[in-house]
């Protein structure tokens, strides 16, 4: 049974594009309508060196794998940020691999070996690969930030399951209460892989979501990043067989080639994203909130903020 007819696809998908054969007053309510009507003032960009950007090994048919990566801005993640800026500089994320995939939850990449032990007396070389030094240790406290933060007035602001506030800062999804607030797990979210509290993680074993949105992971790990180009690179590696979709055999994982910051890399395309104070943008939520379009009948009346991906593209040269 098809759901859906191929033409009206493009007009259900947020995007910079206008969907094909729609009429123009119609086109202008849905998502994709406001973001390509927003004007140019509305859009800011993203510092390249602000971005990571991970060349995995190519698929089987040889093409090219590259996943990009923004982190987090101040005030939030900031000490695990800074330590993975050190880690791509001392090049230590090159030849690690993809762990882990599991279905409807993560893809975790780290040093394969990581479990292993430290050389013994004997001065034995173990396989783990040595971290660099001068990484900070972080402690659960820093998983938040100031109440402030987030502002009374942020556009969008609303309650949902797991916070008394959301909304929006500088392009970021961000929830809080009285006394902080924090990043929020979405679709696309990267975060640091940890061991049992009071362990943070030192951003050498990463993750990103690619599935329904794990909330309750707010506030007890951290949140470093999000993907915005590459993320089909990802989600649609094969699912691990082991526990909790590890892989249990070499062979299975895909190798991390490099690790760069944006500003390293030659020919990389510029990324901006609509701004999140902006009126284009509180259009883009209430369409997503009430469509009012051809196609839908009755307006669901709110949204979760995760059904509000910020809008991401390249920019124009």
């Amino acid at each position: 049974m098809r759901i859906f007819s191929k033409g009206l696809l493009p007009a259900l998908l947020a995007g910079p594009l206008l969907p094909l054969g729609l009429h123009a007053q119609e086109a202008a309510v849905t998502p994709n309508g406001v973001v390509a009507a927003a004007p140019a003032s509305d859009w800011k960009p993203i510092d390249p060196a602000d971005l990571m950007v991970m060349d995995l090994a190519p698929d089987a048919a040889g093409k090219a794998r590259r996943v990009v990566i923004q982190l987090i801005p101040a005030p939030f993640s900031q000490g695990w940020t800074e330590n993975m800026r050190k880690l791509v500089a001392a090049r230590w994320y090159d030849g690690i691999a993809v762990v882990r995939v599991q279905d409807n939850y993560v893809v975790q990449w780290g040093d394969p070996n990581s479990e292993d032990e430290a050389p013994d007396t004997n001065g034995d070389t173990a396989r783990a690969k040595p971290l660099p030094g001068r990484l900070e240790v972080l402690a659960p406290g820093d998983y938040t930030a100031a109440a402030s933060a987030l502002p009374e007035d942020v556009n969008g602001a609303n309650a949902d399951a797991y916070a008394a506030r959301t909304g929006f800062v500088a392009g970021w999804p961000i929830a809080g209460d009285e006394k902080a607030s924090w990043p929020i797990h979405c679709y696309g979210t990267v975060g640091v892989g940890r061991s049992m509290s009071p362990d943070t993680g030192t951003g050498a074993e990463l993750y990103a979501v690619i599935g329904q949105a794990p909330r309750q992971l707010d506030r007890n790990i951290a949140v470093v990043g999000r993907v915005i180009a590459g993320m089909e690179h990802l989600s649609s590696l094969p699912r691990g067989p082991g526990i909790m979709g590890f892989y249990t055999s070499e062979a299975d994982r895909t190798p991390i080639l490099s690790v760069q910051l944006g500003n390293e890399v030659a020919n990389l395309p510029g990324f901006e994203y609509l701004a999140t104070d902006s009126a284009s943008f509180a259009r883009y939520r209430a369409s997503r909130a009430n469509r009012k379009d051809g196609f839908y009948d009755v307006p669901a009346g709110g949204v979760d903020i995760c059904n509000v991906p910020v809008p991401i593209r390249q920019a124009s040269s």
